[in-house]
């Protein structure tokens, strides 16, 4: 799995992996029985499933061996996609899909306070006023569509704001360790995250209310939603600095409005 992407190859997967990702606000909105945890469980589950099948047949089974899961920064990667995967969903049922995005826009942000935190290289001020203007513009974009009324809609920003700070420290994290470790794979944090997070639901996702058509959509946001883009970018993240990851990650709120302007 260790092969080197072109910056331009890197620039190009990440860019259709915040394209699934995107798909989650329309595609969550067909579900109509499972709820919640429910909906974020089997969400996991089928991302786990796709990523077992998947990384067993791309590494010909070696993805299973156990000496690759002794390393703590392969599981504290894990925990972040865990708190990604888990916060994330749970948010989108308890608001807005564009309250959710709004807080998504913190990303860049706090990736770069990190970055700079951790003795990354000084952020150029083009760089800080792309970030800064990216957060202003969603803001902006947003703003007549914020919901505030009813302490649920707060509730479900202060859940959404674990992505953006969970994201922060994975984006930084990937790439000192792909810097270190001679390329180590760090594909299978992803397969520890989907693991984490059905076990964090799993006792609240019963008894099960979904039904046939409900697991449809499940499973495409499993399998195309998550496991597919997740990997994509765990490998642009090879190339890619982490405030250029964040950055890219916000096409993912322009996508997830040309998705509900489509559906």
């Amino acid at each position: 799995m260790n092969f080197k992407l072109s910056h331009a190859q890197a620039l190009g997967l990440m860019v259709l992996a915040t394209l699934l990702w995107s798909m989650a606000g329309i595609v969550s909105r067909q579900i109509t029985q499972a709820q919640g945890f429910e909906v974020t469980f089997w969400r996991s589950f089928f991302t786990l499933l796709a990523l077992a099948l998947g990384l067993t047949w791309a590494t010909q089974g070696k993805v299973w061996r156990l000496a690759q899961f002794h390393s703590r920064t392969l599981w504290l990667s894990g925990l972040c996609w865990s708190v990604m995967f888990t916060a994330f969903m749970l948010a989108m049922t308890m608001t807005t899909v564009a309250n959710v995005l709004i807080t998504l826009s913190l990303g860049p942000l706090l990736t770069a306070l990190l970055h700079r935190l951790l003795g990354g290289q000084t952020l150029s001020r083009q760089t800080w006023g792309s970030i800064a203007l990216a957060a202003v513009g969603i803001g902006y974009m947003f703003l007549s569509q914020i919901q505030l009324d009813g302490g649920q809609h707060l509730k479900g920003m202060l859940v959404a704001v674990c992505v953006p700070m969970a994201g922060s420290v994975q984006w930084n994290l990937m790439k000192t360790r792909q810097q270190d470790a001679a390329q180590m794979n760090m594909l299978p944090a992803i397969l520890i995250g989907a693991v984490l997070s059905c076990l964090f639901t799993a006792p609240l996702a019963f008894p099960a209310t979904a039904n046939a058509s409900d697991m449809q959509w499940l499973a495409m946001l499993g399998v195309f939603q998550l496991a597919l883009p997740c990997t994509l970018a765990v490998l642009s993240s090879q190339v890619l600095k982490p405030h250029e990851v964040a950055l890219l990650a916000l096409l993912e709120v322009l996508f997830g409005i040309s998705w509900a302007w489509w559906g």
